[in-house]
């Protein structure tokens, strides 16, 4: 017990200084782990021969992982994925593999232990790139789509090169331990081939039906008694169930998780399903991780170090040009084509899964083995040096951008749309939808080319620039929607058309209410902040939630709108640049009174509401909170025009 305790004590302190550690170098909690099984093995030899059985232990892990891959599989949106999904992410695997396997065999290595190895290092790490992705905010560029699409594909492919991997065992299907595993049923040992296909057919159609039709109930009647424990004893009975079930016909575990995954992606406990899982995963992946490092053959490298780091650039080297090639044929920009290229040059974690299993099933030697585990986590630990490429190569293509020339706008609008973001598209929908001819022009080219895929015409160009807006036809046009992002930009532009063509409406979009401010100084006809309305929704939504009458809602909704307007109109008077609006005295003061003043006019419109409707309930109390500071950003106003003149000057 005490040897037990003390190995739990070892790989969890391991895991919790490695992996935080490496998080914040940026090298993902994957190489966390297999540092922390490298220190604590090869390093320390605080860990030895049992690493093996744990081993077998935290293999599990990989079968929730394939579990949770199945369950977050949505076939509507590998639909809509299909182009990039089969065809980059199917060519990808095959070229790659092919590539290696054609290497390797003419290196002198018989085809069977090639074509595996060339298929186990197509694969890359999903963890790190995906993380990576996320924290630089990549994911929403077509690279970062793009490499998710492959990834997906790759971690769907990890099925069938299971399944085929036992088949390149080197004395023939069947031999070696692995293979012994995959076939130790006896359900189907003494029956026939068409027997035994019959068996494994029933037994999948089992597992798709029953995870569709017949877990829903069982997890409704399981939820209603409100035990969490129970809820994930359930789930783990299914999962370690089917994964027996699949191994006792000769098939491996991994294959029925995953299929039970899929079959019960569309429930209404997936999400549920998966926070239970989540953790064990987490918990024996990272497990098996740290076994794997612990089991690095370090003398290996240290002995002969050339060859292993030879074969790792060889890698990263033909991965690199196969997704490149494939990407540039895919018409992928040059930019997004080598981060996809750079993120994916790397072999993955599940690499260490398949060559402890195809060594297992003896379709790789031992003497392949070690230095194939090296060559993995090697070319993973370069992985963030292959991001930082890609970073560099990403800001190549906007510095060039900058001298771009404009687009030829070749026509004219009554309405100019300087900004096709989230808030100018809706503008441009709104009076296209209409007739209205309108001119959209916005200075991000990969925007512009974006919403030209929906149909929505834009030209690439700064609008801030006289000689576009004379372009778009401004002398001719009734209203300018200034709608860009950038602040300062808008005050400018703002500006720059009155001052220039002041018979023109401006009407802009404002940040918060110091940005408004601005706007109004700058002459701007109309200002809108961007968050007033949904705000007001949002508001009327949560009175109507409440149990209100729609008729006395609407009323207060308008009330707060009108004495809104209002206030900032008079609040401008006070308002003062130079200095920051909470330290305004004069500006918080005002400010102050007028919230006292918008709550007694909500408490009267309430009362005449509860007289009218007889739905509203009593004020609960004379006393009211304690009045905010009206900061920047606080409250929204409506839609205010300009001041007086004489509050300009």
């Amino acid at each position: 017990m005490e040897g037990i305790l003390l190995e739990a004590i070892l790989y969890l302190a391991a895991a919790v200084v490695a992996v935080p550690l490496s998080n914040r170098l940026g090298l993902g909690s994957v190489l966390g782990y297999l540092i922390a099984g490298v220190v604590i093995g090869p390093i320390l030899g605080w860990v030895g021969e049992e690493t093996g059985d744990i081993q077998h232990f935290a293999e599990f892990g990989v079968v929730m992982m394939l579990f949770l891959i199945g369950l977050e599989l949505d076939p509507a949106k590998l639909w809509r994925m299909r182009s990039r999904l089969l065809g980059l992410g199917g060519l990808q695997i095959s070229l790659t593999a092919g590539l290696i396997s054609g290497g390797l065999i003419a290196w002198g290595y018989r085809w069977e232990p090639a074509l595996a190895v060339g298929l186990i290092l197509a694969l890359s790490s999903t963890a790190i790139v995906l993380q990576t992705l996320r924290e630089r905010g990549w994911m929403r560029r077509p690279g970062g789509q793009t490499a998710f699409a492959i990834l997906l594909f790759q971690d769907i492919a990890v099925i069938p090169i299971i399944a085929m991997l036992p088949l390149l065992a080197l004395d023939g299907p069947g031999a070696g331990a692995g293979a012994e595993v995959l076939s130790t049923g006896s359900l189907v040992a003494a029956l026939p081939d068409w027997a035994h296909a019959l068996v494994i057919l029933a037994e999948m159609t089992a597992i798709i039906v029953g995870g569709r039709y017949l877990s829903r109930p069982v997890f409704r009647f399981i939820a209603r008694g409100r035990l969490t424990e129970i809820f994930a004893a359930a789930t783990l009975l299914l999962i370690i169930g089917i994964s027996w079930a699949m191994g006792y016909v000769g098939l491996t575990p991994a294959l029925g998780a995953f299929t039970a995954g899929v079959a019960l992606s569309g429930s209404e406990y997936r999400h549920e399903i998966e926070s239970h899982i989540e953790p064990f995963k987490g918990l024996l992946l990272g497990l098996f991780f740290i076994t794997v490092g612990a089991g690095f053959d370090l003398f290996a490298l240290f002995a002969d170090p050339l060859p292993i780091i030879a074969a790792t650039l060889a890698l990263m080297a033909v991965k690199f040009l196969v997704v490149l090639l494939l990407t540039r044929v895919f018409r992928l920009g040059s930019g997004d084509s080598m981060l996809v290229s750079l993120g994916l040059a790397q072999a993955g974690e599940f690499a260490f899964v398949l060559i402890t299993f195809a060594t297992g099933a003896n379709v790789l030697p031992a003497s392949v083995t070690a230095p194939l585990s090296l060559v993995v986590a090697l070319s993973m630990l370069a992985s963030p040096l292959l991001f930082v490429l890609a970073a560099r190569q990403l800001r190549r293509p906007a510095a060039a951008a900058a001298p771009r020339e404009a687009d030829v706008i070749e026509e004219t609008g009554t309405v100019i749309i300087a900004g096709i973001g989230r808030f100018g598209q809706i503008v441009q929908r709104m009076m296209t939808g209409i007739g209205l001819p309108v001119v959209v022009v916005d200075n991000a080219a990969e925007r512009v080319g974006v919403v030209g895929h929906f149909g929505q015409k834009a030209y690439y160009g700064d609008p801030a620039r006289p000689e576009i807006l004379r372009a778009a036809g401004i002398a001719e046009a009734s209203v300018l929607v200034v709608a860009i992002d950038d602040r300062e930009k808008a005050v400018q532009l703002t500006a720059m058309a009155k001052h220039t063509w002041p018979e023109v409406r401006v009407i802009a979009r404002a940040y918060d209410r110091i940005h408004q401010y601005e706007l109004m100084d700058a002459g701007a006809d109309i200002v809108v902040r961007e968050t007033f309305h949904s705000a007001l929704e949002t508001a009327r939504q949560t009175l109507l939630s409440l149990g209100k009458e729609a008729h006395a809602v609407d009323r207060l909704v308008e009330t707060f709108a009108r004495h809104d307007a209002r206030s900032v109109k008079d609040l401008y008077s006070f308002w003062d640049r130079r200095v920051a609006m909470h330290l305004n005295t004069s500006y918080v003061n005002e400010s102050r009174l007028r919230f006292e003043t918008l709550r007694e006019v909500l408490r009267q419109e309430r009362a005449v509401a509860l007289r009218e409707a007889g739905t509203f309930d009593t004020p609960d109390t004379d006393r009211a909170p304690a009045p905010e500071p009206d900061l920047a950003g606080a409250a929204q106003a409506e839609t205010v025009g300009p001041p007086p003149a004489s509050v300009r000057d």
